[in-house]
């Protein structure tokens, strides 16, 4: 079969695509970003942007569709979930293109507290308006060898040496990556049902705390003490999540994960069982079926300290040029003065390297600037190496090693850079 996968570079999409492969099925990705990999045949399409005439030749000779793609809090979800999609389910009509597998979410169908829940509804609703074979799946929290978003939360709060409990939490039911993917092989057999809803929920529902504890275990780690927070500090957790998402960053706990968590994450897997046969597994067996490797535990506790990574590392760049324009002027000052250059051309270079420093510090904070901030950074602290070197040799031998303490920064600054990726 051709099937075009829209969402084809996602946890999800990624993972449907590499099993259809496998089949022998070919696949059409489409996403927001560019794929690394040069024998995907990948489309690269804003689908909010979208418009029926726009899938038009993207459609010709697909036997069947799959919507894995989705947006979070910051992002354009109205358009992804509901308008472009839309337009999506038209053209697929026009083009007799019958069978369409829609990825939603658990819950959504039952009340909708935030936009995510709501345009998630939206979307299906347009669905099941087209005359299309159409099958709607609504996972819970999606967890398997790769992690993304909510199953990275889980290891990344694994790797901390206390567990926080957020408070007004519900129960999830989480399920394995792999089950989705049998069932999407499953609804793409020419005799499968159609015209149905499922949730895809596991078999067990446990509190989101002792889902961390599974993956601590799985990790091989000693339980952590879990230390209940107050309100005020779980909101402020979800608001400088909100702050991440606003500066481009895709941030698991934001104030729509709040709201979301409150609800929960679980429904009735029965129908699932009946119409496909899967048993789907528990998630401790699926766990302990795969041990986990020193790379699983090396992502966990890096996943814990990039936000502190991205946030210390942009604030002491910020810092640098604040300081050099403020008070460190005249410490400033005096160290331009000692390469015996002008007093005006002094001036012009401390102001000149503090905006610079600033400007770094800013775009490794916001994320679609990251990867030039953080090269900028490295490319100017090898100049200030230089450059200090060159007009004033005794800072290497100061005891409070100001060129020595380079190094351990430029050393941060490539980590940062290995780590930027989301996926």
């Amino acid at each position: 079969m051709r099937i075009l996968l829209v969402g084809g570079t996602g946890l999800v999409g990624s993972a449907i695509h590499a099993r259809l492969s496998a089949e022998g099925h070919e696949c059409v990705l489409v996403s927001r970003h560019p794929t690394a990999a040069p024998d995907t045949h990948h489309i690269t399409l804003d689908i909010a942007r979208t418009i029926p005439s726009k899938w038009k030749g993207i459609l010709a000779g697909v036997d069947a569709v799959i919507n894995a793609a989705g947006a979070l809090q910051g992002q354009d979800m109205q358009g992804v979930h509901a308008v472009g999609s839309a337009a999506l389910y038209t053209a697929c009509e026009s083009a007799g293109v019958r069978r369409v597998i829609l990825f939603s979410a658990i819950g959504s169908n039952r009340d909708a507290p935030t936009a995510f829940s709501r345009t998630k509804r939206e979307g299906e609703a347009a669905l099941m308006a087209r005359d299309l074979d159409w099958v709607i799946l609504r996972p819970s929290v999606v967890v398997g060898r790769s992690a993304y978003g909510g199953s990275a939360l889980l290891r990344g709060l694994a790797s901390l040496p206390v567990l926080p409990v957020m408070p007004d939490t519900a129960a999830i039911q989480p399920v394995h990556l792999d089950d989705l993917v049998e069932t999407v092989l499953f609804f793409l057999q020419p005799e499968a049902p159609s015209r149905i809803a499922l949730d895809l929920a596991g078999p067990r529902q446990m509190a989101f705390s002792d889902a961390v504890a599974l993956f601590r275990h799985w990790l091989r780690w000693r339980p952590a003490y879990r230390l209940r927070l107050p309100a005020w500090a779980a909101s402020g957790a979800y608001r400088a999540g909100d702050v991440a998402q606003l500066l481009g960053w895709r941030a698991p706990v934001n104030s729509t994960a709040q709201v979301e968590m409150r609800r929960g994450a679980t429904g009735d897997a029965e129908p699932w069982r009946q119409v496909t046969g899967m048993r789907p597994r528990d998630l401790a067996a699926a766990l302990a079926s795969e041990p986990a490797s020193v790379q699983e535990r090396w992502f966990a506790r890096l996943y814990a300290l990039k936000p502190l990574i991205f946030g210390v590392f942009g604030l002491f760049w910020i810092g640098t040029g604040i300081i050099s324009l403020g008070p460190g002027w005249d410490i400033g000052m005096s160290y331009v003065r000692e390469g015996e250059l002008g007093e005006n051309f002094a001036s012009l270079t401390v102001i000149a390297g503090a905006l610079a420093d600033t400007v770094i510090g800013l775009a490794i904070l916001w994320r679609p600037a990251s990867r030039y901030g953080l090269w900028a950074a490295l490319i100017v602290s090898l100049i200030y190496v230089v450059i200090g070197t060159a007009m004033v040799p005794r800072l290497w031998a100061d005891p409070l090693g100001p060129m020595l303490k380079i190094w351990p920064v430029l050393m941060l600054n490539l980590v940062a850079m290995a780590i930027r990726e989301d996926r």
